[in-house]
């Protein structure tokens, strides 16, 4: 009788963690273990049409807090010097010689391809989603994020996260019907410095664009705090000034 009882609450101690897990705490490490919360960073995006032609910019980016981030191109030579700015929902491009900034939707692309604009600009998957629900599947955790405004670029999302790194492995972005719309996957973990280890590679591709893929390539990432006037409009065309 007395090794029933212990079997038993074995069995209920190993598998509380599983009916315990906290959904939006894990979210918030998965943010935590992608970016410092205020960052400056330097990356390559990609993209890779069915026929193998490629096009490669390189862009250079900042972050603060939970809704500023800009990004600047500073390859290839046609695109050097433009930059985009999104401040929670709202996004901007500013292009030299053009004037005053102009508005971009999320859903837009500046650089053409499968990632969009709120892809590129992206903010924590914490600040627009709330988790519905949480599993322990496959080695890991499966969270089914959904937004929390209709301003978000993608009505639901299905993360798989590592359950060691707690950084994604996959997510699958989908309609507010459960359409596919793209799917994401982190590749190449490495390490970052100051205790960031992460993945390096995001590479995407689409149901809706059948043939093509973008890729992120990751080059830096290293915490940094910056001033509210830097994530300005007027502030877009000096943002070379941070590098």
């Amino acid at each position: 009788m007395l090794q029933k009882l212990l079997i038993s609450s074995l069995v209920l101690l190993f598998a509380l963690p599983a009916f315990a897990l906290d959904g939006p705490a894990l979210l918030k490490q998965v943010d935590r273990n992608l970016n410092p919360e205020s960052y400056e960073m330097y990356r390559k995006l990609i993209n890779v049409e069915p026929d193998g032609k490629k096009k490669e910019f390189t862009l250079f980016s900042v972050k603060k807090g939970a809704d500023k981030v800009a990004a600047l191109f500073l390859a290839p030579a046609s695109e050097k010097g433009r930059s985009t700015l999104r401040l929670g929902d709202n996004m901007w491009l500013y292009i030299p010689g053009v004037g005053k900034p102009i508005r971009i939707t999320s859903l837009q692309s500046v650089v053409g391809g499968v990632f969009n604009n709120a892809d590129i600009l992206n903010l924590d998957y914490s600040t627009e989603y709330d988790v519905k629900s949480i599993t322990d599947k496959d080695g890991g955790y499966l969270l089914h994020l959904k937004a929390k405004t209709r301003e978000v670029a993608y009505d639901q999302l299905r993360m798989q996260v590592d359950r060691n790194r707690k950084v994604p492995i996959r997510i699958e972005c989908l309609t507010e019907a459960g359409m596919l719309i793209k799917t994401l996957y982190f590749k190449d973990t490495k390490e970052f410095g100051g205790g960031l280890v992460r993945p390096s590679v995001v590479e995407t591709d689409s149901p809706l664009y059948k043939g093509y893929r973008s890729i992120m390539i990751y080059a830096k990432i290293r915490k940094r705090t910056f001033k509210d006037e830097v994530f300005t409009l007027t502030h877009m065309p000096n943002i070379d000034s941070l590098r």
